[in-house]
Formats: C-alpha cells, structure tokens, sequence
C-alpha cells in the first residue's frame, strides 16, 4: 500500500524594508551589514532606509554602545561602503578581481577603527600608549569596514565566503561548518523553504 506524504508548508522568510526586517544570519559583522539589502536578484530592497538606522543597526551589532546622533550624509556613506564590500563578495565568489575604488573605499574607512598613539600619565613618568578612537557612528562603521579588511585580506577566511543557494535570497555568510560545505544562509528559512518545494515538485 502507497502512502501519501505529507507536504509541510514552510513559509518563506520575513520581507520587508526597515529595521524589523534585519537579519543576523551572517556570521560576522561584514556580512551581516551586506545584507542589509536583501533579495538583489529578485526583488531587491534595502533596509538601511535612514541616518538614524545606521546608527540603530551598528547598535544592535554590538559596534555602539549606545544611542546617539546620526551625522548627516550617513545613509549615504554606510550604502557605499555596503556596496563596497560586496563587490568583495563578489569577486569571492566569481573568482574575480575586486574593483580597485571598492578595495581602496574599504581602506578609507579603516581609519575610523584604528587607534592612535597616546602620552598616558604614569607612575612617575609618561607612558606611551594607545588611545581608541571616540565611539561615533563612523568608528562604527570603521570596525565594519575592519572586519571585511580581515575576510578580504586572509585567504583562508575567503575561502568560508559564501551566497546562499537560494534562487531568491542572495544572503551572504561565512561558512564556519567544519565540512565548509554549508549551503543556506539558514537551514531553518532558505534550507527548509527549498525542501518544501522539493516535497512538493515530488508529488506532482
């Protein structure tokens, strides 16, 4: 006797524009601001939609310890280095070169995330020390940009760069599975979504 399987109805994930459609699904800050524009070969829509969500988005990765005022312009900023980056994913994955003014933005910003070099008082006499720069959201940003120097800049963190098999999402994620052979930006959305319809061509 045939039995029938049961199709399960994965739904697909959230969609939207705006903050409560962030996702943290990355596995490292770099990725995780690139994907803050999602779906870029279907429907493609952006979630950064203001100054003060970039400060919002940096706070919730845990690159500001807090709320505070947004420069003007940032909006503007933060795309094109997202944009940047990207072109770093990019060039991963098709075995490319990385744009020249991508790579040199991304040195830009660097400079917001690096300390500088202090006289410190000390115990009879000055010490030479570092001194980080003040939290702002450009040193936010600056750390970003730092993270996505290190995925860029060492080979074996190249090689755990990944786009999510998806036809639909486009997310992009650092394999950190031991095999380096993950698939999905996440098993339970993109991975489970697929398998639905798997399930579902099978049946006819």
């Amino acid at each position: 006797m045939r039995t029938t399987a049961t199709i399960l109805e994965v739904p697909e994930p959230p969609t939207g524009t705006g903050a409560p459609h962030w996702y943290w699904l990355g596995g490292r800050p770099a990725l995780d601001f690139v994907n803050t524009r999602r779906e870029r070969w279907r429907r493609d829509f952006d979630c950064l939609l203001s100054d003060a969500d970039v400060v919002r988005w940096l706070i919730q990765a845990g690159l500001l310890p807090g709320p505070m005022n947004a420069p003007e312009g940032l909006l503007a900023e933060a795309r094109e280095l997202r944009e940047a980056m990207n072109d770093g994913v990019r060039s991963i994955v098709e075995g490319d070169s990385m744009d020249t003014a991508a790579l040199t933005l991304i040195d830009d910003w660097l400079v917001h995330a690096g300390s500088r070099p202090a006289l410190l008082p000390g115990p009879g006499a000055p010490l030479l020390g570092e001194r980080p720069p003040a939290d702002s959201p450009r040193r936010g940003l600056g750390m970003v940009a730092l993270d996505a120097a290190r995925m860029l800049g060492r080979s074996e963190e190249r090689l755990r760069v990944r786009v999510c098999a998806s036809e639909t999402c486009s997310a992009r994620f650092f394999d950190r599975s031991p095999s380096g052979r993950r698939r999905w930006c996440s098993m339970a959305l993109c991975g489970n979504v697929a398998k639905a319809r798997r399930h579902r061509a099978r049946a006819g």
